[in-house]
């Protein structure tokens, strides 16, 4: 009898456990997050949360008994210069009653799980979830905003938490509440619902508002409302306010007059708004979510750098439809070009239109919890 062929011996590499590289990207991204996190957060020294002082000082003021706003501000980006909402004041009053380092600290890592917990909730399949995690312990925009306790990270946590319950009245609501109270601009969601028919959803979202702005009320008057409005008309200037990345601000910092400037400005925003017009009207709710959330950004009087890092959401849907190239959105901000800001914005509003769905195999259901 013959003998039996001998079987093939296995190279090491062939025995390596089935489950070593779902557990090997998972581990580089978080590393490289927390990684990147501590080297900003360390090489800030006493300057981290630079810009989360404004909010502190806003709730010891309330503590105090003290005006919320500034009469005096008349330029956005100063220090400690607090333009939010008066109910997002009274989240701060919390951290007011800690020592400083520990409020700053324990701010820096509410931010940085925050983004986490927004990651988490993308409707992407899982290596787009952890790829988004490696992207944002990349990307410039996102670590200046965890350097300066900027909310964007919050805000990421409001929009991702919308897009996973696109069609669930309640959690979509609060969503969009959640997100107007902490800064106004992501608002623009509630056009989109409406364009949508989410009727509940609005409505959910509106006595959300309703019942914080009242709560608001009751500690700091209705005049902190209509100061809240008068330094908002005072700072709103999108073309000549400094450090500011709205395409009418790089066109005047790059010598465009002022009219000029303003044309520019005001260009980009009827294109803009008519870019998600249609989207509202033409695409999938999914794609006009996403597109809405990039508009919320590139709509606002001011276009801060670190605003790029919502990015990331518009990313995470092209990765998601196997468009591999969104890589470069949110890397691009490195590049050192005064109008890289609003140009890396531009594959962010319009690519979800050219890509079509997220029909594809692996996708995920954004009605669901999976």
């Amino acid at each position: 009898m013959a003998r039996p062929l001998p079987t093939a011996i296995a190279r090491p590499e062939e025995r390596r456990p089935a489950w070593a590289p779902a557990l090997l990207i998972p581990l580089v991204a978080l590393l490289a997050y927390g990684a990147a996190i501590a080297v900003i957060a360390v090489a800030a020294g006493p300057t981290l949360g630079y810009d989360f002082k404004a909010y502190l000082h806003a709730g010891q003021r309330l503590l105090d008994g003290a005006r919320l706003y500034d009469p005096a501000v008349n330029v956005a980006g100063g220090f400690a210069i607090f333009l939010y909402p008066p109910p997002f004041a009274l989240a701060m009053v919390p951290f007011a009653l800690l020592p400083g380092t520990i409020a700053v600290t324990a701010w820096t890592v509410l931010l940085a799980l925050a983004f986490l917990a927004g990651v988490a909730l993308l409707p992407v399949r899982r290596e787009v979830r952890w790829l988004v995690v490696l992207l944002a312990a990349l990307q410039w925009p996102f670590l200046y905003s965890i350097k300066l306790g900027q909310v964007g990270p919050l805000l990421f946590l409001a929009f991702a938490a919308g897009w996973r319950w696109l069609d669930r009245p309640g959690p979509l609501g609060l969503s969009m509440a959640a997100g107007t109270l902490i800064k106004l601009q992501p608002g623009l969601l509630f056009g989109w619902a409406l364009a949508g028919g989410r009727r509940r959803a609005i409505a959910i979202g509106v006595i959300a508002i309703a019942a914080c702005a009242l709560a608001g009320t009751l500690v700091t008057g209705l005049a902190a409302w209509s100061d809240y409005v008068a330094i908002l008309r005072r700072v709103s200037a999108p073309v000549t306010t400094p450090h500011n990345f709205t395409p009418g601000a790089v066109a005047y910092q790059m010598g465009a007059s002022e009219a000029a400037a303003s044309l520019v400005q005001w260009a980009s925003m009827a294109l803009t708004i008519a870019i998600t017009a249609y989207a509202w009207l033409r695409s999938d709710a999914e794609t006009a979510y996403v597109v809405t959330a990039v508009a919320s950004q590139l709509l606002s009087p001011l276009l801060w750098d670190h605003y790029a890092m919502l990015l990331l959401i518009p990313t995470a849907l092209l990765l998601q439809r196997r468009q591999w190239w969104a890589v470069l959105i949110p890397l691009s901000a490195w590049l050192p070009l005064p109008w890289i800001i609003p140009v890396a914005f531009a594959p962010g509003l319009v690519g979800p239109l050219l890509t079509g769905s997220s029909d594809c195999p692996g996708s995920v259901d954004v009605g669901s919890g999976a």
